[in-house]
């Protein structure tokens, strides 16, 4: 069962008319107490439900809210039944209302399970055959086994050339860069970035230098004739969270401040600025943008700053290096792994190409596409 925020409850009354949304402490949130929230009339009438105002396939308003009066009032509120409310209007509406809509707003997660953070004690690893995700309920524990923690280990996969197409398909749709539909990595002497060699690879974000970032990157192993080479994965929440806790003050200046990252070689020259830490509408870690090879410390902060800003950086780089925090493990032939590559850091250790061929093939999604799969595939399970 995926671990989801506390759900809220409604109720009415009707002297003068009004709803109340009573609201739980947020997973993790300290103290036990509900909090009690009045919706404002303006809130409840744009969220009217009947066919004539919205859409019931695509569930799209068919009437203008931002005509409402700002002098809108509640006339009468009723329940009437433990899900739905009746509610009037001064502008002459009236309708019933299913308060599991409502809910929906106060799900900060949308309907998908809630991340949780880990180090390197995580035991096991979330791991799906690919012969089980024809079957809605694997599909959607390996969806949840992927959003709660941030990546997935597929196996059992088909290796015949460019099957990586074929599995990205089932999770989304893949997303072409100035690499291609998909990219292989292979030591070879002409390579336009380091992962093209034998050398090892510190955690890091790929390609923080475009906008948007990609969301979702699948390495999938052809061939691994090598006893190096292990595959490496870094969770940038369980990390960042520690810095905020340490150093709130250069936490902040990690969040806020953008650096500039930078791509280029002889047909591609591409630049984008974001901060290396960034939070979600709450204001959670979401994730982290961090590639030391493309990565320039920001030009306008005060040397106060910088120094700040330097030492919590160092401090968070400190943190990818330590063992307590990496997941290693080696990718197999016929195995592939699925990270968010904007939350989990990847790298790999140094091999010896003479050991034998070390082929994986890479592509990405967008970060969204598994979310929408989780929803639909919930909502099919539930009909």
């Amino acid at each position: 069962m995926a671990n989801q925020n506390p759900i809220p409850h409604f109720s009415v009354e009707n002297n003068p008319p009004k709803v109340l949304a009573h609201l739980p402490p947020k997973n993790g949130a300290n103290g036990s107490g509900v909090q009690v929230v009045e919706l404002h009339p303006i809130w409840l009438r744009e969220r009217c439900q009947d066919p004539q105002n919205l859409d019931p396939l695509t569930q799209q308003r068919t009437y203008d809210p931002h005509q409402l009066p700002e002098n809108l009032q509640l006339t009468e509120a009723r329940s009437e039944s433990d899900k739905t409310i009746f509610l009037s209007f001064s502008d002459g509406y009236q309708g019933t209302y299913n308060t599991i809509e409502f809910v929906r707003d106060f799900d900060d997660n949308d309907g998908c399970p809630i991340p949780q953070s880990w180090d390197a004690s995580l035991d096991p690893k979330p791991t799906a055959s690919w012969n089980s995700l024809d079957n809605d309920n694997a599909m959607l524990e390996a969806l949840e086994q992927f959003l709660t923690h941030g990546f997935l280990i597929v196996t059992d996969t088909p290796t015949a050339k460019n099957s990586i197409l074929q599995i990205a398909s089932k999770f989304g749709f893949v997303r072409d860069t100035n690499f291609g539909a998909y990219f292989e990595v292979y030591s070879r002497p002409d390579g336009n970035d380091l992962a093209y060699t034998a050398r090892a690879l510190f955690p890091h974000t790929d390609n923080p230098y475009r906008n948007p970032v990609p969301g979702i990157q699948i390495l999938h192993c052809l061939v691994n004739e090598t006893s190096g080479g292990l595959s490496t994965l870094v969770d940038s929440i369980e990390i960042a969270n520690i810095v905020r806790e340490q150093d709130p003050e250069g936490f902040q200046l990690l969040a806020t401040i953008p650096l500039r990252y930078r791509f280029i070689d002889k047909d591609t020259e591409l630049i984008d600025r974001s901060p290396l830490i960034s939070l979600n509408s709450v204001g959670n870690v979401d994730g982290i943008s961090y590639n030391s090879k493309v990565d320039f410390l920001p030009p306008a902060l005060s040397h106060e700053q910088t120094l700040t800003y330097h030492r919590a950086r160092k401090h968070l780089i400190s943190l990818f290096k330590d063992k307590r925090f990496e997941l290693q493990f080696l990718l197999k032939k016929g195995e592939l792994m699925m990270f968010d590559n904007n939350r989990v850091l990847h790298g790999r250790t140094s091999f010896d190409p003479n050991e034998g061929m070390r082929q994986l093939q890479g592509c990405y999604i967008d970060r969204d596409a598994p979310r929408s799969l989780y929803r639909v595939i919930s909502r099919r399970l539930a009909s």
